[in-house]
């Protein structure tokens, strides 16, 4: 799948496309291994640099293990570079999330980047849940998701993108927004999604075609052997989304679901989308209620 929005950028405004000023960046690496012991998950390694720390709260017996990745820097802006790599081994079970909404602020010069590499073995059990990105004016962000997984493993991921903070009266008019997938069954790709958005953002999210006037959106991918049954019971929960003004589809393919959203209040997505994930995992980290 590609999907790609464009729009020109207005000459000057964008420094990322100059050498900018040179100005000290943010940097972090996290590694983040699950192993099992006597029938539980635990931390095989655990190792952070610089901007990104992990944090492992504790959670009820049975429940999956819960990883909360934390940037020091606050957000990121023009220049700032983050990787995380995370490895679950056969039959781990365990979700990993953002401790808030990472703030993308304004660009003075470049582009900042976060790259996300997963690996999950045989019979584990992975979620991928970091909160909201909330772009500011001028912004540059760049995000990649790389995932290699075993034949029957599972996999739950989501990223959501905010275009400003509309209870402070902000708005996105022009920023830099590129997101890639790249998702590995088995040795086989089976899911490429690239979304590129460039210049006039707000413009572009106006139209019908593009956003019908969303300042947020949202995707969503399962990849389980039952993917496709949970299809009928999504699209339940999307049917009355319309009349609070969410936009969403849903579809089942390959062993696979795929499902986004589109709204024009950013805190309507996010209650849909916790009700979906709810429905599809059962209850989210408790940093998802902060």
């Amino acid at each position: 799948m590609l999907a790609v929005v464009a729009e020109g950028a207005t000459e000057g405004l964008f420094a990322w496309r100059t050498a900018g000023a040179r100005m000290q960046r943010a940097h972090g690496n996290g590694r983040l291994a699950f192993a099992t012991r006597d029938g539980t998950t635990v931390v095989r390694e655990c190792y952070q640099e610089a901007g990104l720390r992990i944090r492992m709260p504790r959670v009820e017996p049975g429940d999956a293990f819960e990883a909360v990745v934390i940037n020091t820097a606050g957000g990121i802006t023009g220049g700032d570079r983050f990787a995380l790599d995370i490895a679950a081994g056969p039959s781990t079970r365990a979700v990993v999330t953002g401790q808030a909404a990472e703030k993308v602020y304004r660009s003075s010069g470049g582009i900042g980047r976060f790259d996300t590499t997963i690996r999950i073995a045989e019979g584990a059990d992975l979620a991928w849940l970091p909160q909201e990105a909330i772009l500011f004016e001028g912004s540059a962000l760049e995000r990649r998701l790389d995932v290699e997984m075993a034949a029957d493993a599972r996999l739950l991921a989501v990223e959501s993108v905010v275009f400003g903070r509309l209870a402070r009266g902000e708005r996105v008019d022009h920023a830099y927004l590129f997101d890639r997938w790249r998702i590995r069954r088995g040795g086989r790709l089976v899911y490429a999604e690239g979304l590129k958005m460039e210049g006039g953002i707000g413009r572009a999210l106006s139209r019908r075609a593009c956003g019908a006037g969303a300042h947020a959106a949202a995707s969503l991918v399962l990849v389980a052997p039952d993917a496709e049954a949970r299809v009928e019971a999504v699209r339940e929960l999307l049917e009355p989304l319309g009349a609070r003004g969410v936009e969403a589809g849903c579809s089942g393919f390959d062993g696979l679901l795929s499902l986004r959203l589109l709204a024009p209040d950013p805190f309507a997505l996010r209650t849909a989308l916790v009700n979906i994930l709810e429905l599809l995992r059962g209850p989210l980290p408790r940093v998802w209620s902060c």
